[in-house]
């Protein structure tokens, strides 16, 4: 046989170790991506702030997840940040806003202070003097199943000391934010 030019095609040999370990990574991935996502969508939902009632906490437009089975098993509790439509009205957005009031609480907000039960509360995140008392001019008790919610940033946010949100019962609750998703410096667990 004569050496020279030749025209043939040599065949590569494919590692088949290298492969299957590009196989497996790859499938690994997906798993974990998928599993991921189920989760989230069996035990909750992804939504959006909107406005700037929960500065510093959040802030307009930040993406954040909610935790709908949490409630399932325990009430809510002071000081949790919630996900809401005020009294069930589904055509309206997601209102997120902090639990400062719990059933059995009698709630006020005098001289720009928030009053629970006859004391003052300073809450995680909640910042400044309340400018704007609202429905909470007057002492308000909580019933069963009630909530009374604020904002982070009282003088901006439209909450229940409002007529157009009230008090908030445990059935308007969709469950609790519990996580900015939302590139930047509010990405992370919500305290």
């Amino acid at each position: 046989m004569r050496k020279g030019l030749s025209f043939k095609r040599r065949r590569r040999k494919i590692n088949k170790g290298r492969v299957l370990y590009v196989t497996i990574w790859a499938a690994e991935i997906i798993a974990v991506v998928l599993a991921a996502y189920l989760i989230v969508a069996a035990f909750g939902f992804r939504t959006s702030m909107v406005g700037d009632a929960m500065y510093p906490t959040l802030s307009n437009t930040d993406v954040v997840l909610v935790n709908r089975l949490k409630y399932k098993l325990i009430n809510p509790q002071r000081g949790d940040v919630v996900a809401f439509r005020p009294d069930s009205n589904t055509k309206s957005h997601y209102y997120i806003r902090r639990i400062v009031g719990v059933p059995g609480d009698s709630v006020q907000v005098s001289d720009g202070e928030l009053y629970v039960n006859d004391e003052i509360v300073s809450l995680a995140g909640l910042s400044g003097q309340i400018t704007v008392a609202g429905n909470a001019a007057d002492e308000i008790t909580l019933g069963d199943g009630e909530y009374f919610v604020m904002g982070d940033n009282p003088n901006s946010s439209e909450d229940s000391r409002h007529a157009s949100v009230g008090i908030v019962t445990k059935d308007d609750i969709e469950g609790e934010v519990y996580m900015a998703v939302s590139f930047g410096s509010h990405l992370g667990f919500i305290d």
